[in-house]
């Protein structure tokens, strides 16, 4: 009777072949290429086999919460029933970190409760603002296409979107409002300031970005010295009048003529501060919290 057997390697495995590695600013995504003979393959941080990671036959690791701008090495072991290779050592830098000053790419989705439809949008970023020279600030409105192209820009590209106080869900508005759900004419939310679970700046541009505060809305008006619409256009934050959507029924108004910019600070359980600015005044006021306004996003920095 003949015998069955399994066929043994007679040798180690070589050396696992380096591939292309995937960076992001805290991530790395480590890639190797099979080798004859391998049954598996081994992952470590350092140079050691015993206390390698067991990757059976992948031939990636992904790694996260990793320092931007920073050189990592790593080593990786294939194997057989003959034992293991060398290591492969391979090295691969983090991106660049960010700086408030650089633009940033989110994809925003209606499906998240906020934005209002599916829409990617580039921001550009600006801090040493006059008033609030530690904050990191969004220089277009939250949702929009594009910045604005004059002060008086009407177009719905540079106007974004609009939201109601301490409210998360965002609305568009073309020729129409959208979503066409049901408008909330009251919202006399008794929060004292913009809950940061309901703040769509946190929600869509990640955490430690928000509304401003009434004082830091306050600090910039009077650091900037606004009097009119000149000033909030003319300086880096490129604030343009947007116009707001009225509290009875969300419909538009004075788009292209005044600017409506919410704070998260409430002035009394109806009404909240927001900025608002023309051709002949810029100043801080409180209004119905069921107006939609616009979003100006900002974190510390």
């Amino acid at each position: 009777m003949t015998m069955l057997t399994a066929t043994v390697p007679a040798t180690v495995p070589a050396v696992p072949f380096v591939s292309t590695h995937v960076s992001t600013q805290t991530s790395i995504v480590w890639n190797w290429n099979t080798v004859a003979d391998a049954i598996g393959y081994k992952w470590n941080t350092t140079d050691d086999y015993a206390s390698a990671i067991e990757m059976g036959t992948a031939t990636t690791k992904s790694e996260s919460g990793l320092t931007c701008a920073t050189n990592y090495t790593r080593f990786v072991w294939a194997y057989n029933g003959c034992g293991y290779s060398t290591s492969l050592s391979v090295a691969q830098p983090t991106l660049a970190c960010w700086i408030c000053g650089d633009p940033f790419t989110k994809n925003h989705l209606a499906s998240d409760g906020v934005a209002p439809v599916d829409k990617t949008v580039t921001y550009g970023t600006a801090t040493n603002i006059p008033g609030e020279l530690t904050k990191c600030w969004i220089t277009r409105n939250l949702g929009a296409a594009q910045q604005a192209t004059e002060v008086s820009d009407a177009t719905e590209a540079s106007a974004g979107w609009y939201f109601q106080f301490n409210c998360k869900q965002g609305y568009q508005y073309t020729t129409s409002r959208t979503p066409s759900t049901t408008w909330n004419a009251t919202n006399d939310n008794l929060s004292a300031t913009w809950e940061a679970a309901k703040d769509p700046c946190t929600i869509e541009l990640g955490s430690g970005w928000r509304i401003p505060t009434n004082t830091e809305w306050t600090n910039v008006d009077a650091g900037g010295s606004w009097t009119n619409w000149n000033g909030p256009y003319g300086s880096a934050l490129k604030l343009h009048v947007a116009g707001y959507l009225y509290l009875s029924d969300g419909s538009l108004g004075y788009r292209g003529s005044t600017g409506y910019y919410w704070s998260s600070t409430q002035y009394d359980a109806t009404l909240g501060w927001f900025l608002s600015f023309d051709s002949g005044n810029s100043n801080m006021y409180s209004s119905y919290k069921a107006y939609g306004f616009s979003a100006r996003c900002l974190r510390d920095y």
